[in-house]
């Protein structure tokens, strides 16, 4: 996809689906990164008002999809991650040649001249806690760099020093969204392997001949609803690991998404018995665990999810079922249900609930009003408080509800909540 910054709109795509918004997001910005000229310096500024402009074209284009909102605000804070490496590791590299140009040879022998990159991770760990992207990226070579052995601060070697820096710094960023990209790609991967973990095998003795027919009603029971990728690869995963286990599935309407992951399940060999919505509380006291996807996970550990699920997740609670949300790193938001760049749900055509041509009569404009006498509302989402979620199992593992905040809180940088150009000021 090639970015011309002198559009006015960005193309219109229509993309289903929070990874794939996620990853065709960050493609776009890697992008922009890459075509972006920066001055010499305030590099960092530049880019990051780069993004800003078109994260505020993309947030705007579609404020319901937050993980877009989620991807620019994560590739805000790699350039600003990016940027105080370099620049660490910058200072240091000057501190350590003036530091080998005073001494004499034996006290360099003394005092072994350490490398930019090791004081560039000392001082990311001594001047703020580590984040996670910190702790997981390769320290050895994500800072270097090139280092002058030469005495009397030769112009020369500075130069070209920062040329080397001005350079990497784009190469940099661009290298940590390929990464940001992948951990996309696997996300589904990546949660799916926790499987076994959370989803036990009940030991059955061998039962024959009459008895056989009650193993299925022993089976541990998982209550899904609606559709999720996610869901289907956690559970097709646990079976291929010989987890034997019962799926219930809630048809998840009016859309009824769930029809269509009950047949795959199917397909995949999994026992599998669809619901109605409406039956979850009659059928929740057999089940032993709720596993559902999520729409995208707020900063206090509340959950946007598809409509009907604070429904099961307060059946859940009421019979102490535990309730697990499984969730991408792209989903997790910095912000909270009550800011207002969160736009909580979306009302769809009320043509998924009724048939106009069958109500007619109960829409026309009989009142004398000019307002119909049937009105449908047909939210997309619903909001499952943090009290009602057991678990989160992301990409980089299982995390209590109360842990989420300081998880989100390595993805982001608090600068970057509020997607907003500086405003321009004429002359």
């Amino acid at each position: 996809m090639i970015y011309d910054p002198n559009r006015k709109s960005l193309p219109q795509t229509k993309i289903e689906g929070s990874q794939a918004t996620a990853r065709q997001t960050a493609e776009l910005l890697r992008s922009v990164i890459s075509q972006q000229r920066v001055p010499y310096t305030n590099q960092a500024g530049a880019l990051i008002d780069a993004m800003k402009v078109v994260g505020e074209q993309l947030i705007a284009a579609n404020p319901v999809e937050l993980a877009v909102g989620n991807i620019v605000r994560r590739v805000l804070h790699i350039i600003r991650e990016e940027d105080l490496s370099l620049t660490t590791a910058a200072i240091s590299g000057m501190n350590l040649s003036a530091v080998s140009d005073d001494d004499d040879d034996g006290d360099r022998d003394d005092h072994p001249v350490l490398s930019a990159a090791a004081v560039a991770a000392a001082a990311r760990s001594t001047l703020r806690p580590p984040s996670l992207h910190t702790l997981l990226e390769d320290m050895p070579g994500s800072a270097a760099v090139p280092h002058t052995s030469s005495s009397g601060g030769d112009s020369e070697g500075k130069t070209a020093d920062k040329s080397t820096i001005t350079r990497k710094l784009k190469h940099d960023v661009i290298e940590a969204v390929n990464e940001l990209i992948q951990d996309i790609i696997t996300c589904h991967e990546q949660i799916a392997e926790q499987a076994v973990e959370h989803i036990h095998q009940k030991e059955l003795s061998s039962l024959h001949g009459l008895h056989a027919s009650i193993c299925s009603e022993v089976l541990e029971v998982i209550l899904t609803l609606g559709s999720s990728r996610t869901v289907l690869e956690f559970l097709c995963a646990a079976k291929e690991k010989k987890r034997s286990f019962r799926v219930f599935v809630a048809e998840g309407a009016p859309r009824y998404q769930g029809h269509l992951l009950a047949k795959e399940l199917v397909a995949r060999g999994l026992q599998t018995t669809l619901i109605t919505d409406s039956a979850v509380f009659a059928m929740i006291s057999r089940v032993n665990m709720v596993i559902v996807g999520a729409h995208v996970v707020m900063a206090n550990g509340g959950v946007i999810a598809p409509v009907g699920l604070n429904m099961v997740a307060l059946a859940a609670q009421k019979h102490a079922v535990p309730f697990v949300v499984l969730a991408g790193s792209h989903k997790l938001c910095p912000l909270y249900p009550h800011n207002p760049e969160v736009l909580l749900n979306e009302l769809r055509s009320p043509s998924e609930l009724l048939d106009f041509g069958e109500f007619s009569d109960c829409m026309d404009f009989g009142s004398g009003t000019g307002s119909p006498l049937l009105h449908v509302v047909n939210p997309t989402f619903d909001y499952v408080p943090p009290k009602l979620v057991s678990l989160f199992i992301t990409d980089t593992g299982g995390h209590n509800p109360s842990y989420m905040y300081r998880l989100i809180a390595d993805y982001y940088s608090a600068d970057d909540l509020v997607i907003q150009r500086k405003p321009t000021t004429g002359n």
